[in-house]
Formats: structure tokens, sequence, C-alpha cells
């Protein structure tokens, strides 16, 4: 046998080998399948025409529902435990941002102004009556402040308390030097031509874009959790997760929350029952941030230190968060 054929069967396997590692690389460029929507699932109409997608459940009759808002680049599944929770005691509603999860989407920039319009006609649409209780998540809480902002007779007639998890306040942002490298130069449009041309590539880049790897799982436990709830199943799921948007979400909202400010947000919340939940190794929202949204608020607002928990703390201690949100319905309630 001449060398060139006992080399072929090495020439072979390097060969299957390469195409085996193309096709597993392949398959974790592709975002995973949304599951069917669940029962309950409706649409909301934006006021400019985009759809959202919301769902309904708990106690149909309740006198309160309970309504949901998700952090970025995530959707209203992230709520799946205090969902099920809650809705033993309260009607519920949530639904997915738009450029998340089911609801539309598209490359144009998105500012945190048009999420909280879109809060205002999810419960237009869904809450026509009744009193309110808000929930958000993150970016969610920065909607919700928005919203308070924009429509103060909401927050004097129809809601009631408000839950601010792992959120901030814009104004509260300071002292960190990194965050306020980030803030002013969004603030002064810096971040524009960057974000513009992340829109336009996006497109091409998602083709190529690598998902499932073992460096984005070490980013996601690095930025997401903190020292005492890195649950290996809970980590698989969160980067999942994150890593359902396309790149276009990225470039269409980052600038809108790193300009984020709710001075006035905070002011139209001040006489409702506040429970402000945190993690005290947050990395994305620091507890400093609530501590200091908690101590504008005054009297009314409930601050919770969760030791060693990071950012998803709905996720990673869905029992004390749940148990949160049960006192605020306790203290809605009753009036206080």
């Amino acid at each position: 046998m001449t060398s060139s054929r006992k080399g072929a069967p090495v020439v072979a396997g390097l060969v299957t080998l390469g195409v085996l590692n193309q096709v597993r690389w392949a398959h974790r460029t592709r975002p995973e399948q949304l599951p069917e929507p669940p029962s309950g699932s409706t649409c909301v109409t934006a006021s400019d025409g985009a759809v959202l997608h919301a769902e309904v459940g708990g106690q149909s009759d309740a006198a309160t529902t309970v309504v949901f808002l998700h952090g970025f680049l995530a959707r209203s599944s992230e709520f799946d435990m205090q969902w099920s929770d809650v809705s033993r005691r309260a009607r519920t509603v949530r639904y997915d941002h738009r450029q998340h999860g089911r609801s539309a989407r598209s490359g144009n920039a998105v500012e945190i102004e048009r999420l909280a319009w879109d809060a205002a006609d999810v419960i237009a649409q869904l809450v026509p009556e009744g009193d309110i209780v808000l929930v958000g998540h993150s970016m969610g809480g920065m909607t919700i402040l928005a919203l308070a902002e924009r429509c103060p007779e909401l927050f004097t007639s129809r809601v009631r308390g408000v839950a601010l998890l792992a959120t901030g306040a814009g104004h509260c942002i300071e002292g960190h030097p990194w965050e306020n490298l980030f803030r002013r130069v969004s603030r002064r449009g810096l971040l524009a031509p960057g974000l513009l041309g992340l829109r336009l590539v996006a497109p091409a880049l998602e083709q190529a874009r690598p998902r499932r790897t073992h460096t984005m799982r070490w980013v996601t436990r690095k930025l997401l959790f903190g020292t005492a709830d890195v649950d290996p199943a809970v980590l698989t799921m969160t980067q999942s997760l994150l890593e359902e948007p396309p790149l276009s979400t990225i470039a269409s909202l980052q600038g809108s929350l790193l300009r984020h400010e709710a001075r006035e947000g905070l002011a139209a919340i001040r006489h409702l029952p506040v429970q402000v939940v945190t993690g005290s190794a947050d990395r994305l929202t620091r507890p400093e941030h609530s501590v200091a949204m908690a101590s504008a608020l005054g009297e009314n607002a409930e601050l919770v230190v969760l030791p060693g928990v990071g950012h998803v703390l709905n996720q990673t201690r869905p029992t004390e968060v749940s148990a949160a949100l049960h006192r605020l319905l306790d203290r809605v309630e009753l009036g206080a």
C-alpha cells in the first residue's frame, strides 16, 4: 500500500470531524423555536399598530389585576413562578415587550417612552376596569416609572401598588465610573452611530451568530448571577432566554436604557405601597440603586435586599420574590 493510501483514512477522519463540527456550530447559531402560545394568550394592538403578545390568567372575578412587565432581552415567561403563585389570588396579565418574545419586531430604534405607551395600551385593552398592581423587573420597572411620568392620573385612579425588582431610576445610577461613562456617552448621542450600524448589519450577523457557547454562559453567570444563587439549570435557562431575541433588539433599545431618567416617575408613585426588591450581588442594577429609590419613595416603600443574589432574582429566588408580592397585595387589600 502506498503512503497516499495509508493517509487516506486519516484525511477522511479529519474531513468527517470538520463536517460534524460545522454542523454542530450551525446548530448553535440557530435560535430555538418558541413553544406554542399557552392558553389564555391574546393580542394587543399598540397605538402605532404594533401587535403585542399577551396572556390573561388567574382569578377572573378578582378585584385586583396584577400586570407583569419583563426585563431586557427576556420575555414574559421569566415570571413563570410568580405568575403561577399570584394567579391563585388575583387576576393576572403579562405580555412581551415589542422586539421581544412573540411580539412585533423591527430594526428601528425603540425608546423607553414607547414601551410606556405600550403598557398603557395593554392596560386599556386587557384591564379596562378594576384595581391594578404593576410588577416590573429591570427594564420592566423602568417602563413602569416612565408610564407613571406620562400617565400620572392612572396612578391616582387605578394603580394601587407597584413592585420594582432589580431595576433603576436613572438619576440614582451614579458613582460607578464605568456606568457614569456609558451613560454620559449615551446622553450625548455618541452611541447612536454604532447602534445604527449594528441595526443595519444585524440581519447578516444573525446568520453566523453563535449561541449556547461556553463564553456566553460565562458572561451570563458573571453579569446576571450573584455569589449564592447559581443553579446550573437556571443558568442554562437564562442563557437560552437571553439569546432568543435578534441582535437588532440590542441595538434598538440599549441606548434608551442608558438615557433613562425617572425623577418624575418616582414622584408619581410615592403615595402608593411599593416593594423594592434587589440582590446584594446585582452587577447590572446595583443594590445602591434600589436603596436610593426606596429612600426617595419614603415610608410607603418596603426595601428587600436578598443576600448574595444577582440580577435575575425572580428566577433564582422565586419564593422570596413571591413573598414580597404577597405582602404588597396584602397592603393593597388593606388600603395601606
